[in-house]
């Protein structure tokens, strides 16, 4: 039930009368005059019922609760939303508030409209632990009902209106949530959904109610500012319209000034004073064509001058919500700044409306191509993250990212224009183009130069990607993508590839822990031993076979209980463990060579195996494995002093590994090498180790390097032991160097197996 709905209180009988007034029917039906007679029907048996439904609940002021419904269904008829999503909007609290359930609704108004009012309940009903949980899945919620129709969101934004409008009557307690709420969700959607009039007024609303004083004292200066400038806005007014009639057209001209907060925002982002804010007022101009907006362009550009830089054509190029105009800011009378908006009628009626004038379309031209498509190039990248993103903290963060967007716009070799957020990069580019454009990307030229990848993107530029079919994302991309399309896709695909190695690797385990226990190999998961998993996955809460063998690969699980349990869960079905493989494996796990449990590593297991950065293990040495838990599968070698400590704590979360026979890549290990401080002594070095077949892949100077000797430490790729023996050789005979050592892990610094 909405917080504001209480109980009837006594009234005097003029009060009565008029929120009776305001409660009938009356107050909407002057506004339906869009609507066809069966139409206007089917919203009056909504009104009845919504009437009914919340007869004698009252709202904070007083008034029948029924005034609200009514006055976001008038909201909606503004947008002239058709007779569905206003029978919704009557009855969006019905099913939340009254018990009324989506069968009944369905029975008396039809599928469509039960099932806008039960996605308007839904999006109500969840609790959260966190704000930022809260705000992440309100969002998420909101873009699912949009994606179902998008008119719930319409009908939600005007609910949100109408209880900004009557805030005054809510406990000031609540006044802050509900405004940073609002700022924070509600009006960045209507701004990317084109409601440009809807956002200004949740803007200025929400801050009145979050600063009231200093909106106070900025709704002040702004009254008095606007009357010393009555006469120079009347004086520009009169001078544009004479300049037109020259000219022969007749435009509709209106005047416009910023809304409170966009002041304030600027005052804020800028260190300005209000004096300093200059663009306070505007003019739109509204022209019966096209080609009129740059004629008349022309005509302002005569009268005064143009402002440097201060030029924008949304009209040959939209924002990404559908937003066209004409954007220029003139130089006055006294030097006041004064921009200009120009546009055609269609335009104005999607630059107020959005995607709200598909519906003012239906209404007066049914078969416009306007209506057909608006502003859905947006709605459907956040679907695609929606579809790969299953943690709300994580979806806010990507979707954040897109939600006020300084747009630059930038082209593909035939000439499409893509309209990107500022500071996107080629990859963001490649992402936007399409997804497997994206992580197939390997370098582009932008301008017709190669450029890397993490290239930022100016508007103008001509972008090309080029791609290779065996390319995968990269990791390092998350530190420089700027839109959230792009972090999602490649956060999915690493977590898909993560997932993959951490199962592979996780039915390793288990099998190797498994044949201690005398059990040759994994029951199969369909068939007679079907039953044995389903047991296994209740004892280990896992819900499928893949996710228990992940989280044994990610150390979230031990394979030796989970191995423990399976062995006796198949030895109540009859199979019986074999003596002389527990024998051998038992015995093999104080590092027999000869047995094939002990886990072969050989370099290509990807992100779920990794190799110690505080001993740098490579092929030869002793190592033992360490489950993080969480991390996978952590290598060291055995004498590693970190390793060493938690054995101690930890020593059930060991497991026998060893190197495979061929390494399939080079490790990296770490040398100290002393040399004679002279002049091209690091480079007799570097080439010693060039000849030696050795990558250098990090190097680190002491800070004595005014002394006759120095220690360089070198972190190089080797094969394994022998090739690190051959290198340690090759540096020997050099003779600027007088010592080289392999760093002993005892003095690197300590890191968290």
């Amino acid at each position: 039930m909405n917080q504001d709905a209480t109980l009837t209180t006594s009234l005097s009988p003029a009060q009565a009368a008029a929120r009776a007034s305001a409660a009938s029917f009356a107050a909407l039906e002057a506004n339906l005059d869009y609507l066809g007679a069966s139409d206007i029907e089917l919203v009056r048996r909504a009104y009845r019922l919504a009437d009914e439904a919340h007869l004698g609940q009252m709202r904070k002021n007083g008034d029948p609760y029924i005034t609200h419904p009514i006055a976001v269904a008038q909201i909606c008829t503004e947008w002239k939303l058709d007779a569905q999503a206003l029978s919704a909007a009557l009855m969006h609290d019905v099913m939340e508030d009254c018990g009324i359930g989506k069968a009944d609704l369905i029975e008396r108004f039809g599928t469509p409209v039960a099932e806008l009012v039960d996605g308007l309940t839904k999006l109500e009903k969840l609790e959260f632990h966190s704000r930022e949980h809260n705000q992440a899945e309100s969002f998420r919620k909101m873009l699912l009902a949009m994606a179902r129709d998008v008119r719930v969101i319409l009908i939600k934004l005007a609910d949100r209106t109408h209880n900004m409008r009557t805030m005054g009557d809510m406990p000031r307690s609540k006044w802050g949530r509900i405004s940073s709420e609002t700022l924070e969700i509600y009006a960045p959607i209507a701004h990317r959904l084109g409601l440009n009039h809807s956002y200004r007024e949740l803007q200025d609303l929400a801050f009145k109610h979050l600063y009231p004083w200093r909106y106070e004292i900025l709704s002040k200066a702004l009254a008095k500012s606007r009357n010393r400038r009555k006469d120079l806005i009347a004086k520009v007014q009169a001078e544009v319209e004479t300049a037109f009639d020259q000219h022969g057209m007749e435009p509709r001209i209106r005047g416009r000034q910023k809304t409170l907060f966009s002041i304030y925002r600027k005052m804020q982002l800028k260190h300005l004073s209000f004096a300093q804010v200059t663009d306070i007022y505007g003019f739109r101009i509204v022209l019966p064509e096209l080609m009129n907006c740059y004629t008349a362009l022309g005509v302002l550009h005569q009268l005064y001058k143009p402002l440097p830089g201060k030029f924008r054509d949304y009209i040959a190029i939209p924002k990404a919500n559908g937003y066209q105009s004409l954007h220029t800011t003139l130089v006055g009378p006294f030097g006041t700044n004064i921009e200009f908006q120009l546009r055609t009628e269609p335009m104005d009626v999607v630059a107020e409306s959005g995607v709200a004038a598909h519906w003012l379309y239906k209404a007066s031209e049914p078969d416009s191509a306007a209506a057909k498509d608006l502003s859905t190039q947006w709605l459907q990248s956040l679907l695609d993250i929606q579809q790969e993103t299953h943690d709300a903290a994580e979806f806010w963060d990507h979707v954040k990212i897109d939600l006020f967007p300084e747009a630059v716009y930038v082209f593909t070799p035939k000439g499409r224009i893509m309209a990107m957020p500022r500071g996107a990069t080629v990859v963001d580019f490649a992402y936007a183009i399409h997804t497997d454009i994206g992580s197939h990307a390997i370098g582009a030229t932008v301008n017709r130069e190669q450029s890397p990848l993490h290239t930022e993107l100016k508007n103008g530029d001509v972008v090309e990607i080029a791609t290779s079919q065996h390319a995968k994302p990269n990791p390092v991309w998350l530190s420089f993508v700027r839109t959230g399309r792009a972090r999602s896709k490649i956060r999915h695909h690493l977590k898909t590839l993560e997932l993959k190695e951490s199962r592979e690797l996780g039915e390793r385990l288990l099998l190797q822990s498994l044949r201690a226990e005398g059990i040759a190999s994994l029951p199969a998961v369909s068939g007679p031993t079907q039953g044995l998993w389903d047991k296994l996955l209740r004892f280990t809460g896992n819900k499928n076979r893949d996710e228990l063998l992940a989280d044994i690969g990610l150390g979230k699980r031990i394979a030796t209980m989970v191995a423990i349990k399976l062995a006796a869960l198949l030895n109540e079905a009859g199979q019986k463990p074999d003596v002389l493989l527990m024998t051998q494996e038992r015995y093999a796990g104080g590092h027999d060579k000869l047995s094939q449990g002990v886990l072969a590593l050989d370099g290509s297991e990807g992100a779920s195996v990794r190799y110690a950065t505080c001993c740098h293990p490579i092929p030869g040495d002793a190592i033992v494995g360490y489950l993080g838990r969480g991390e996978g599968l952590v290598v060291h070698t055995d004498d590693c002093p970190v390793i060493q400590k938690q054995l101690l704590r930890d020593s059930e979360r060991f497991t026998a590994v060893e190197w495979s026979d061929e390494p399939v890549r080079t490790f990296e290990t770490c040398l100290i090498v002393t040399l004679n401080n002279v002049k091209g002594a690091l480079a007799k070095v570097a080439a010693a180790l060039a000849a030696a077949e050795a990558d250098i892949t990090h190097l680190q100077m002491s800070e004595e390097s005014v002394q006759s000797a120095l220690d360089i430490r070198f972190t190089i790729a080797v094969r394994d032991r022998v090739h690190l023996a051959h290198v340690l050789r090759s540096l020997k005979r050099t003779p600027t160097v007088m010592r080289v050592l392999r760093e002993d892990p005892g003095r690197a610094a300590p890191h968290n197996p």
